[in-house]
């Protein structure tokens, strides 16, 4: 398929796209910026791949996609974590597919294998190449690699590009959420527990990113959903008992996504650099399990205990590849695919040292919230595609974030505002242009 001829996009044009409180149209419905966005924002910032968990022994690899281009994530010999362009150094054959653990990659086409970091393992016939210019050694034939990849807290990013901030310059201020995931767990450490949801979504990956921090779109978009949680809650006997108090507190976070707009814009929301921001959460601290706030007091003392459980954020946007939701062990990665398409992948993870109750709640939340067949996930869906469809239309040209714009407060290199401001996607569009517009 011919990619869009994205040459004629200038930065001086994708300049006057993005202005302080609102954005054109055309960065959601033009397949050529579409094109850039893949070469100048995916395909050069830190993406995540992957978590460490997913790869525990040397050998275990997944696939995955940056950008445009098909990845292998690996954990090689010596123990560190690569990740390899999908290709043989032959005559370009997509490798392998899926996940699993192998000693080599070996090509289906004419049985070339590279090393898990990405040499070159045998070539079939060598004798066939003496005297040629093809040596071993020569990386034009390897697999190639990824110029970094760097982890926090077990979380895989890489990056496409030999140069630019190091991964934890690019966290910035956001790298507390990561933080406020692993410090949940007892032992301080997580694992993904099972394959993901996958949703393929008819919208512009930008759609999504938006709507995660956006407080104001619950109340009406929900609104079948809330009464239905509602509703339930009404009917059980006893949502606080033992068995039921995990389905009770999911439904509960259902119900409270009516909460009145001038009660939401108590939660709060916060920006940092490149794109990062966070809301304010609707978690209730008391529905924790006895067991698991007993094991996490026995880690780590009743002060650090208290500190932990004391972080509220629903959700916390990692520009531009991943949301989490810490309190209920969910990460979710971004994948646009077309500038009308973009696949969802929704992941539960596991505490470590916690009791089995914990990940009782965390498949509750992913069914009830971010499963393709969830109560809420089909109101978004339908938002969403009518958004791009409205966004075709050219009888307006500009999609407005003036929401509480001028009233947000920036201490340390941090923006802050009320829960319903558009900040986060005012925030969103300011790093998509510097992206966008770097050399």
């Amino acid at each position: 398929m011919p990619v869009p001829d994205s040459s004629r996009i200038s930065p001086d044009a994708l300049r006057r796209l993005v202005e302080p409180n609102r954005v054109h149209r055309s960065i959601y419905v033009d397949p050529a910026i579409f094109a850039l966005e893949m070469e100048r924002i995916f395909e050069r910032t830190w993406i995540y791949v992957a978590h460490e968990s997913q790869l525990p022994k040397p050998g275990d690899y997944l696939t995955t996609q940056i950008g445009r281009q098909p990845m292998v994530i690996v954990r090689h010999d010596d123990g560190s974590i690569r990740a390899l362009y999908n290709r043989c150094g032959h005559r370009g054959a997509r490798l392998v597919g899926g996940a699993g653990n192998v000693r080599h990659f070996r090509c289906c086409y004419h049985g070339w294998t590279f090393r898990t970091d990405g040499s070159v393992l045998s070539v079939p016939l060598r004798r066939g190449y003496d005297g040629t210019a093809f040596d071993v050694a020569d990386r034009a034939f390897w697999m190639p690699s990824a110029p970094r990849v760097d982890s926090y807290r077990g979380f895989v990013f890489a990056s496409l590009a030999a140069e630019g901030p190091d991964l934890r310059s690019f966290l910035d201020g956001i790298v507390t959420s990561l933080d406020d995931i692993a410090d949940r767990a007892p032992s301080g450490r997580i694992e993904i527990a099972d394959p993901p949801f996958r949703v393929l979504q008819r919208n512009n990956w930008k759609l999504f990113l938006e709507n995660l921090n956006d407080t104001m779109h619950a109340l009406s978009v929900h609104e079948s959903a809330i009464e239905s949680a509602r509703t339930q809650l009404a009917e059980m006997s006893d949502p606080e008992t033992p068995a039921d108090s995990w389905v009770g507190e999911t439904l509960s976070t259902i119900g409270k996504n009516g909460t009145p707009q001038s009660i939401m814009d108590r939660i709060g929301v916060a920006g940092f650099p490149h794109g990062h921001s966070f809301m304010g959460g609707f978690f209730n601290p008391d529905s924790y399990e006895r067991p698991y706030v007993a094991a996490l007091e026995q880690a780590r003392g009743t002060e650090r205990m208290r500190e932990i459980l004391s972080v509220n954020r629903h959700n916390s946007i990692i520009y531009p590849s991943m949301t989490i939701q810490a309190a209920y062990h969910q990460l979710r990665v971004i994948r646009p695919l077309a500038v009308d398409r973009t696949l969802v992948e929704a992941y539960t993870f596991r505490l470590i040292g916690a009791a089995p109750e914990s990940y009782r709640r965390t498949l509750a939340y992913a069914m009830l919230m971010n499963s393709p067949s969830s109560n809420m996930m089909p109101d978004d869906l339908e938002a969403f595609e009518r958004v791009q469809h409205g966004l075709d239309v050219r009888a307006g040209e500009w999609v407005s974030f003036h929401r509480n714009d001028g009233r947000d407060t920036v201490a340390d290199g941090a923006f802050t505002g009320t829960g319903t401001s558009e900040l986060p996607m005012r925030n969103q569009a300011r790093a998509w242009l510097e992206l966008m517009t770097a050399e």
